[in-house]
């Protein structure tokens, strides 16, 4: 998810503290866009039960990952959680976004599992019982954001409560990843097997690295280019359906990343370096 930082200098606001590291030389800034309003769909989760408890209705803003503008300024309304224990059926073109979330935060890892474990900066997690909750330091900024969608701490403490998940296994961060996307009201244009820039800035909020409708970070940070990430999600995707890749003939992703698991850092299979 973000890679949300926090940079080293003195104080500043909550929204100014905080940042993404995602240092491409592909990525680009610029500044925000309109939104479009969330509501439960039905393409939501299967659910085990019904009951939500009290305690988990905190006010919209304290449960979004980058949320912290009150409800009457936020420009993506947040779609009401779903019931505690939920389950998101995983479909080709539901994978396809969580992948295409991965590339941009850095996290792909040639689609290995290691993406999983990837920390703030590039290092790796020793375990996947639960979230690391570890602040690790670079020279310019500071996070806690872990695994393949770079959860913070406090997000993850919510997607698990809500979804009655117990550790921080790769099936567990998919479906806390699905649950971010529904809550911007993104799954249903996630299920119609497209990547537009309607679903792209549904989710800028939520990720940094997504671009909005102008083509900019939601939070002026780094952002991926919504060609790049188009090309990659439609060749994602392609391969899950087991069709032949449109910009490749044998197959494989141009552009992707692959870890060193000796080395813990990820570089960029056309040879542009390090991804971290």
């Amino acid at each position: 998810m973000l890679t949300l930082v926090a940079p080293l200098a003195a104080a500043a606001s909550p929204r100014d503290s905080l940042g993404t590291v995602l240092n491409d030389p592909s990525l680009e800034a610029s500044a925000l866009s309109p939104a479009v309003t969330a509501s439960p769909q039905a393409s939501g989760p299967l659910t085990t039960s019904s009951s939500l408890g009290r305690q988990l209705e905190q006010p919209a803003q304290r449960l979004a990952m980058l949320d912290l503008d009150g409800p009457s300024t936020a420009p993506f309304p947040i779609a009401s959680p779903p019931p505690v224990r939920a389950s998101y059926p995983m479909t080709p073109a539901r994978r396809a976004l969580l992948n295409t979330i991965r590339y941009a935060e850095g996290t792909w890892a040639g689609g290995q599992d290691i993406g999983y474990r990837i920390l703030f900066g590039g290092s790796l997690m020793g375990s996947m019982e639960r979230h690391p909750n570890l602040v690790i330091r670079t020279a310019r900024y500071a996070s806690a954001a872990a695994g393949a969608y770079q959860f913070m701490p406090f997000t993850w403490s919510m997607a698990s409560r809500l979804l009655g998940l117990q550790k921080f296994s790769p099936e567990e961060q998919d479906q806390a990843a699905l649950l971010l996307i529904q809550r911007r009201g993104a799954l249903p244009l996630a299920d119609e097997g497209r990547f537009t820039r309607s679903l792209a800035a549904r989710l800028a909020p939520e990720w940094a690295s997504f671009p909005t409708l102008g083509g900019s970070s939601y939070y002026g940070q780094p952002v991926r280019r919504f060609a790049e990430l188009k090309r990659f999600y439609e060749d994602n995707l392609a391969q899950l359906l087991g069709e032949p890749s449109r910009d490749n003939s044998n197959g494989s992703l141009a552009g992707v990343t692959t870890c060193d698991q000796g080395q813990l850092v990820c570089r960029s299979v056309d040879g542009t370096g390090p991804s971290f």
